[in-house]
């Protein structure tokens, strides 16, 4: 988290993400204007980092030039649009491109294109590093965009709150805490949880056991499969935001993730606790968890690995294909994949709970009953 003037931002935009986005919309930009001559037009202050960046992955016959437009005070746009500041350029007949850090309301857009219109250029089109759905309002949608991102206020890589934090190299969004304020019952309600991190290889019967914990304990199971596909069939504004990665190939950012389990969490008043099913699998989003938790006067409890050796999984695997019909179940190719996939992620996040005293191993051999009779006495232990 970083402090700019008398707010608390926290990193929704990595260096790296940003890197690998400029890059891919530069190639994007050098195969649809192959061979052509190009106009870019950056609109200032706050395309400047993103200008400079992009242009270095530009392959063009091309030509930049600078632009200023004033809509902005504080933390929400103004909706004004002042004048056009800096077009010295002759655009008649050629290809122009603006450059822009953001757009949320897209006021400023519709007042820039219809002054570059009167300069009789081919085409113009838009490329801008971010872009509020929620927030718009224009007549002109981007043609490019790096990230689509939810209508919350973010700083840094140029954008900047009251003219300052423009220097970051990362973007970090308003640390809000989730909206609530807690009270202190609440708070002393959120010290007592019980929050568990239940991990477990495909097989193992995690899902079951979560269910009976849930029954047992009264907890509230959350799992980011779960979450991810409701938030995007619901479109919310952080499901907009993962499906854009998705849709690309792209793995979803940790911020991402754990944003969403944020306000997932955020959603229950006064619960007895969570199952954190699956997650976290890295470090980082351990580490995440944990200060997001911290910051609501919580922590987790125990992470529990339910231990099956590889030759039960596998059987278990195979008679559940026979069952459901799930055609992953039955490639064994993939159940050694997804099994391997598990060993990996899970062997760091096993050290760094384990570190804090919070890492047990549950045998996952025997019946169901058996099973959820030693994670029972297991949990009772931690009370």
């Amino acid at each position: 988290m970083i402090q700019v003037l008398d707010k608390t931002f926290e990193t929704f935009i990595t260096r790296e993400e940003l890197a690998k986005e400029v890059k891919s919309l530069a190639t994007q930009l050098n195969e649809d204007y192959k061979n052509e001559e190009v106009v870019f037009i950056a609109v200032l202050n706050g395309s400047f980092m993103f200008a400079s960046d992009l242009m270095k992955e530009v392959d063009l016959v091309s030509e930049i030039t600078f632009i200023k437009m004033s809509s902005y005070h504080g933390t929400e746009s103004t909706g004004r649009v002042d004048e056009l500041i800096g077009l010295n350029n002759d655009l008649s007949g050629k290809h122009v491109v603006i450059v822009e850090d953001i757009i949320d309301s897209g006021l400023t857009m519709n007042k820039i294109i219809s002054l570059l219109e009167m300069e009789d250029p081919k085409s113009v089109k838009i490329c801008s590093l971010l872009y509020k759905p929620e927030a718009f309002r224009g007549d002109h949608k981007p043609d490019y965009i790096g990230f689509s991102i939810p209508n919350a206020f973010v700083v840094g890589y140029g954008l900047d709150y009251d003219e300052k934090g423009r220097n970051l190299d990362e973007i970090y969004q308003i640390r809000e805490e989730g909206g609530i304020a807690f009270d202190k019952a609440e708070l002393e309600n959120k010290d007592k949880m019980l929050n568990v991190v239940l991990f477990g290889p495909p097989g193992a019967g995690k899902g079951t056991q979560s269910q009976r914990l849930v029954e047992k304990y009264g907890l509230i199971h959350l799992s980011t499969g779960d979450i991810f596909r409701k938030n995007i069939k619901g479109e919310t504004e952080l499901g907009i935001l993962a499906k854009s990665y998705m849709d690309k190939g792209q793995l979803v950012p940790d911020r991402v993730t754990i944003n969403l389990l944020k306000s997932e969490v955020l959603k229950y008043e006064n619960p007895k606790g969570f199952i954190f099913d699956g997650f976290p699998r890295t470090n980082k989003q351990a580490e995440a968890l944990d200060e997001f938790l911290e910051g609501i006067n919580s922590s987790i409890t125990q992470m529990i690995s339910l231990d099956v050796e590889e030759g039960e999984l596998k059987s278990r695997l195979a008679n559940r294909a026979k069952e459901s019909g799930r055609v992953d179940d039955a490639n064994p190719e993939v159940i050694q994949k997804r099994i391997n996939v598990y060993r990996a992620e899970t062997a760091p996040v096993k050290e760094f709970y384990a570190s804090q005293n919070k890492w047990m191993k549950i045998d996952g051999l025997g019946s169901i009953e058996d099973i959820t009779e030693r994670l029972f006495k297991a949990i009772d232990s931690l009370k």
